[in-house]
């Protein structure tokens, strides 16, 4: 059976939250066929994987999960049997200029291509604190909340300062998405004590890197770019950083003989490690058919033992980076994980 998590009394979701960037226009390199996509997700859901994570910047994907709601309305005769979370990602170019009237169109907008009255949780992100505006906008989503557009309100990639700073202004947060792996661990330096002591729970990406962190980069050659999408690119970075590709070796070989030892898979181990994390509600895991499928169940049923952590503990404490808060290195000017981000994404759905 799936575990599931409490985030907000009466509110639950799955611990494995699907995670549907791969299905955005800006991210897949073939066209998605939308009957299809809905019945791979159908069988999600009936699998007891009912959480679903998009963003209003994933071009294409609300709009799939709103055909998901018909259908299970059409067939299930139910609209509320899944969770949807979605996220509010304005512009870079536009933060120093948002008004409550742009907050609100773009819930609008959202609720609009889900075909729903409540979105079941909003993740903010802000891409450039040097803009100010970010409380502001997080209590324009807080009346949003009071107003019943919104039920629940979380934030994506904020650092412990200013995820802090919304706190003590009073905004209902529940989450934080952050990314989180064994190859990156930036959460651990201060922000997962902060939203354990604030009840504020954390929603893990990128915690199988893309799909590096699986059998089929075990004993493999380092791949050079270019790389085939813009998420491998993302998380070689990671390895670079977390000490390069013979130690990334050297742990995906220690995964690999841990997963025969409790007949899993390389991935089941990396996300179980992840799920047993101080202060981690679920974790999102970027699957979109039931290809994979039993392999993802059997996370729930994974126990690592002490034995196992000392094992995975033993080349962690060699890593030698990524060094700072989450997301920091993401916003760094002209930085080599900056260069690959995409800020302006709703000006590219514009057009």
């Amino acid at each position: 059976m799936a575990e599931r998590f409490e985030l907000a009394p009466g509110y639950s979701v799955c611990r494995v939250v699907n995670g549907l960037w791969q299905l955005s226009d800006g991210h897949r390199t073939r066209s998605v066929q939308p009957d299809e996509a809905v019945r791979d997700l159908l069988r999600l859901v009936d699998a007891g994987f009912t959480t679903f994570d998009c963003a209003d910047i994933y071009l294409g994907v609300e709009e799939l999960l709103g055909r998901l709601i018909r259908e299970l309305k059409r067939s299930r005769g139910v609209s509320s049997a899944i969770e949807i979370h979605t996220k509010y990602v304005p512009d870079r170019s536009t933060l120093a200029t948002l008004e409550k009237t742009d907050v609100v169109a773009a819930i609008e907008s959202s609720l609009g291509r889900l075909g729903v009255e409540r979105l079941d949780l909003v993740q903010f992100h802000w891409w450039d604190y040097d803009q100010p505006g970010y409380v502001d906008v997080a209590g324009w989503l807080s009346e949003l909340k009071d107003e019943g557009k919104i039920r629940n309100l979380g934030t994506t990639n904020f650092d412990l300062r200013h995820l802090r700073e919304l706190v003590a202004a009073g905004i209902p947060i529940v989450t934080n998405q952050a990314q989180y792996s064994l190859l990156d661990r930036r959460a651990d330096q201060a922000l997962t004590g902060f939203c354990s002591e604030h009840g504020v729970r954390l929603l893990c990406y990128g915690v199988l890197a893309g799909g590096f962190l699986s059998e089929r980069y075990r004993e493999g050659v380092e791949p050079q770019p270019p790389l085939a999408n813009r998420s491998l690119a993302k998380y070689k970075l990671i390895i670079d950083d977390f000490g390069g590709w013979r130690l990334f070796q050297e742990l995906l070989g220690s995964l690999g003989e841990i997963a025969a030892k409790h007949s899993a898979s390389v991935a089941s181990v990396a996300a179980r490690w992840v799920l047993d994390r101080e202060g981690v509600a679920a974790a999102m895991i970027g699957t979109h058919s039931d290809a994979h499928l039993d392999d993802t169940r059997r996370v729930f049923d994974l126990r690592l033992d002490t034995e196992d952590f000392n094992r995975i503990n033993s080349i962690l404490d060699r890593a030698e980076g990524p060094h700072g808060e989450p997301f920091e290195l993401e916003r760094e000017p002209d930085g080599r994980h900056a260069k690959i981000m995409w800020t302006d994404l709703n000006r590219r759905r514009s057009s």
